[in-house]
C-alpha cells in the first residue's frame, strides 16, 4: 500500500522527479511525461543484438505496453474487426503470455487503417489493470486476469477511431470519451467501475468533409502545480483543466486548432499544448482561474507540421518527435523553434526522456537515440525491422517496444 501511494505522489507532481525506477504503470511512465529516471537504459540494440526476448502477437496495434514488477501489460484487438478486444499479460522475464481477457463488441465501429482497434494503452497502480476499449467499454482485471468490473460508456464515432488512455488519480479512473459527435471527460471509481464525475464537451460531426475534421485523442494529465491538483486536457480549440475530484472547471485556454492527438506537457511553471494536422502550437503560464487566454498565454504558434506522439519538457526546452520524422527543439518560454532535424522514417511516437538523452521509434521500428540538448547531437539508430506506431516503455534497465508483429524486451535488467 506504501507503494502505491508513493506512486500517486510521483503521478501527481507532473513534472521530473525521482520514483522507482522498475515500473512504467502508465502511457508516458510513472509522471505521464515521458520521463524516467533510469541511468542504464540500452543504448545499442537491433532485430539480433541486445534482445532479451521477442513474442509474436495476435495482430498489429499501436497501444504502448505497461510494466509492473514481473508482468507486463498491452491492450490488443484480437481480430481486424474488433470483435473482441484483449487485455494480454505476459511474463517480464522470458515473455510467456500469463492470461489474455477480452471484452466482445458486437456491431462495427469505424476506425482508420493506420489506427487498429484497442489503441489506448492500459494503466495499473499495482493491483488492478484498467484498459478502455473504445466503444467496448471500459474493464478492469486483477493481476491474475479476474475481471473486477466493467463499464459501457456507448458507442464512440469518429473516422479516425479513438486512442485516449486512461489516467489514475486517487481512487479515479479519469478519461477523454470520444472524439466524436459524443465527447466528455469521466471519472469512474477504480474499484467499482461506477462513474463518479462527467463533464460533456462540443463534440463535432462524424466527418467526412475535412470543414468537418475536428477532434480530441489526448490523454488526460494529472498534475500537483504550486499544490493545486488538476487534470489538465487539450480539447479541440483549447486547454482546460478540471479539478480531479468534482470535475469543476479550474480554467480555459484557447489557441489550439479542430485536431489535437498529443497530450499536454506539464510542468510547475509553464503548460506547452500542440495541435496536429498542421495545427497551432501553445505556451500556457500555470496557476491561472477561468478564461485564462489573455492573462496567462505565453505565446502561440500559427502552424506546425503534423504531430501525433507527444514531446518532453526537459529545462528551458521543448522537444517534440513530428510525424514526417523530424526532431524539434523548442524553447519553452518564447515557443522558438531552435532546430528540427530530420532523423528519418515517420513517426507516431511519443518521446522518452531519460539520462541525457531522447529515445523515440519511427514508424519502420527503428528508435532513435538523440542528445536532450539545445545542440542537435545523433547518437545511435537501432533497427527492428518490424513497423510500429506505439511508444516505448522503460522499466528497470529495459526497454519495451510494441511493433505491429511483436513485443520486444530489449537489453538487460538492472542488477
Amino acid at each position: 500500500e506504501m507503494r502505491r501511494i508513493a506512486w500517486i505522489g510521483a503521478l501527481l507532481l507532473g513534472f521530473a522527479v525521482s520514483v522507482a525506477a522498475d515500473n512504467w504503470p502508465a502511457w508516458r511512465g510513472p509522471t505521464m511525461n515521458g520521463y524516467s529516471t533510469e541511468k542504464n537504459l540500452p543504448v545499442k540494440w537491433s532485430a539480433t543484438e541486445n534482445v532479451t526476448w521477442k513474442l509474436t502477437l495476435p495482430g498489429p496495434g499501436n497501444s504502448t505496453p505497461i510494466v509492473w514488477g514481473e508482468r507486463v501489460f498491452i491492450t490488443q484487438s484480437l481480430d481486424p474487426a474488433g470483435q473482441q478486444r484483449a487485455v494480454m499479460c505476459f511474463n517480464r522475464r522470458d515473455g510467456k503470455l500469463l492470461w489474455q481477457r477480452s471484452v466482445p463488441f458486437v456491431g462495427k465501429e469505424t476506425t482508420h487503417k493506420d489506427n487498429p482497434y484497442c489503441s489506448a494503452s492500459p494503466v495499473t497502480d499495482g493491483k488492478r489493470i484498467i484498459a478502455s476499449m473504445g466503444s467496448a467499454g471500459v474493464v478492469c482485471y486483477d493481476f491474475d486476469g479476474k475481471q473486477l468490473w466493467y463499464t459501457s460508456l456507448g458507442k464512440f464515432e469518429h473516422i479516425w477511431g479513438n486512442a485516449a488512455a486512461p489516467a489514475l488519480y486517487k481512487d479515479l479512473v479519469i478519461l477523454n470519451c470520444g472524439p466524436g459527435e459524443r465527447t466528455f471527460l469521466i471519472a469512474l471509481n477504480k474499484r467499482t467501475g461506477k462513474e463518479v464525475w462527467r463533464v460533456d464537451e462540443p463534440g463535432g460531426k462524424f466527418g467526412r468533409a475535412p470543414s468537418e475534421w475536428l477532434g480530441s485523442w489526448s490523454t488526460p494529465i494529472i498534475a500537483s502545480i504550486k499544490g493545486r491538483d488538476e487534470v489538465i486536457v487539450s480539447w479541440s480549440g483549447a486547454v482546460k483543466s478540471y479539478d480531479p475530484r468534482t470535475g469543476k472547471l479550474l480554467w480555459t485556454c484557447t489557441g489550439l486548432t479542430a485536431l489535437v492527438y498529443t497530450s499536454p506537457l506539464v510542468t510547475q511553471e509553464v503548460i506547452v499544448a500542440m495541435s496536429g494536422f498542421g495545427g497551432s502550437w501553445i505556451g500556457i503560464e500555470t496557476g491561472g482561474n477561468g478564461d485564462i487566454t489573455a492573462t496567462k498565454r505565453l505565446w502561440r504558434n500559427e502552424r506546425a507540421t503534423q504531430r501525433i506522439g507527444s514531446g518532453v519538457i526537459i529545462g528551458d526546452h521543448v522537444y517534440i518527435a513530428n510525424a514526417p520524422g523530424t526532431l524539434q527543439c523548442i524553447e519553452l518560454k518564447t515557443g522558438k523553434t531552435l532546430w528540427n532535424e530530420r532523423l528519418g522514417g515517420g513517426s507516431w511516437s511519443s518521446l522518452v526522456y531519460a539520462d541525457g538523452r531522447l529515445y523515440v521509434v519511427n514508424r519502420a521500428g527503428e528508435t532513435h537515440v538523440v542528445a536532450a540538448k539545445p545542440t542537435f547531437e545523433p547518437i545511435a539508430r537501432n533497427p527492428l525491422d518490424e513497423p510500429t506506431q506505439a511508444s516505448i516503455a522503460a522499466s528497470d534497465g529495459q526497454l519495451f517496444i510494441r511493433t505491429h508483429e511483436s513485443l520486444w524486451c530489449i537489453g538487460k535488467r538492472q542488477r
